[in-house]
């Protein structure tokens, strides 16, 4: 348990620095990203370059995990952002992102968060 626990602190950590290559260490090839207001992302690749947009979207973005919960192969962790947006407005967020590993890698990630304004 804690080392899925581990992995998604990492994986935040990456998101945080920017990092696709690492983020997609962590992801299966046919893994899922539910994200509000958007349709499902299908697919490792599909789920990177959203992340790719995203940063575009808000080119300075930090993500701290404050608490993270592990039950068998699912791992919730609560955490809380703050950075700027492309127009250099600051932007601060916090939610819940919930993680479902299979064979050690995430299969699906499904986003809550509590200001969906920006999207």
């Amino acid at each position: 348990m804690r080392e899925l626990n581990g992995k998604v602190v990492e994986f935040f950590e990456f998101l945080s620095a920017r990092s696709l290559e690492r983020m997609a260490e962590y992801l299966r090839g046919d893994a899922r990203l539910l994200f509000p207001k958007t349709q499902p992302l299908d697919g490792k690749e599909r789920i990177l370059k959203f992340f790719k947009i995203l940063f575009r979207q808000f080119p300075e973005l930090v993500f701290s995990v404050e608490e993270t919960i592990c039950e068998g192969n699912r791992v919730a962790a609560h955490w809380r952002n703050r950075g700027r947006d492309r127009k250099n407005e600051p932007y601060e967020n916090e939610g819940v992102t919930l993680f479902f590993f299979e064979e050690g890698r995430v299969a699906l990630m499904s986003d809550f968060f509590k200001d969906t304004g920006k999207f």
